[in-house]
């Protein structure tokens, strides 16, 4: 008597069927944003651990190690203000131009730092993206932070120098924090998506700070910004006072000088910070989320 063969019963289902039956999902498959931003909070250790082991580093070969923190800041201030401050002599169209000078400096520096290293978080760190599974937002997080932690630094000297240029010390001062947490969220979505451009375009990097000297000419950081209503078109002198950077400088020196001129009222400095860190921190991390897949290949 001849046997009859049993078909398996999985036997008629198709891949994705089978796939959906016992649980499989594509390898390296992006996950859903939801899921995403849950696997970046339970990634936090790693990125305050990768962001501390990156400032130690930078500072390990140097003799007077995390002193630099403070020296180059102060350094950089120093020879702007000679140039601009004193042999082209910007600094008689503002009141404590010093003050003003590094407040300026050290706001621009913070975003163009971020900008500069996001650039390479993913096309810099290929090995590091192969080996271990992680969201590879926490690169360009994880770069952010390292800046903010300078910028922490950087404002220790900042408060120093105002005083001494002769402001007062008053409650705005209180400000300075929601300026740079709104700072912060709109710097590390720009180094999203700084970081996906970088991976796709690696000459990128070369092109960075070309753009990043024009931003900051543009920007009023070395001298007033009365000089954009002067020089500039009524409609131009306009589009400038949206400029993010600028929106960040002034509400600091909002905070930290009672005469610094500026382009805008607080209450629209204060909107337009919110919008920009809104827009550039969620389109920034949609943006590098969509990518997610892609890190690390070719």
């Amino acid at each position: 008597m001849a046997s009859t063969a049993v078909a398996h019963p999985d036997s008629e289902l198709t891949q994705a069927e089978l796939a959906a039956r016992y649980g499989l999902s594509v390898a390296g498959a992006r996950p859903s944003l939801g899921a995403y931003v849950k696997q970046l909070w339970s990634y936090r250790h790693f990125i305050t651990a990768y962001a501390n082991a990156k400032l130690a580093a930078s500072f390990s070969t140097a003799r007077l190690g995390r002193v630099w923190q403070v020296l180059t800041p102060l350094t950089n201030a120093a020879v702007y203000y000679l140039i601009f401050g004193v042999i082209l002599g910007t600094s008689r169209d503002v009141e404590n131009f010093i003050a003003y000078l590094c407040t300026g400096l050290f706001v621009f520096t913070f975003t163009q730092s971020v900008v500069s290293g996001g650039v390479t978080a993913i096309s810099g760190n290929l090995g590091l993206i192969r080996a271990l599974h992680f969201p590879r937002a926490s690169l360009p997080i994880a770069i952010t932070l390292t800046q903010f932690q300078h910028l922490l630094a950087s404002i220790v000297v900042l408060a120093g120098i105002v005083l001494i240029d002769g402001e007062p010390l008053t409650v705005e001062w209180l400000l300075l924090v929601p300026v740079m947490l709104l700072q912060s969220v709109f710097n590390a979505g720009l180094a999203m998506a700084m970081a996906r451009f970088g991976s796709k375009i690696t000459d990128l990097k070369q092109l960075v700070p070309f753009v990043m000297r024009t931003w900051m000419y543009a920007s009023g950081v070395l001298y007033s910004v009365e000089n954009f209503e002067r020089h500039l078109p009524e409609w131009a002198a306009s589009l400038v006072q949206l400029n993010p950077l600028l929106v960040y400088i002034e509400l600091m020196r909002h905070a930290l000088m009672e005469t610094a001129p500026v382009t805008a009222s607080q209450t629209q400095s204060w909107l337009l910070g919110i919008g920009w860190a809104l827009l550039a921190g969620v389109l920034g991390f949609i943006y590098f989320w969509r990518g997610e897949k892609e890190y690390g290949r070719g």
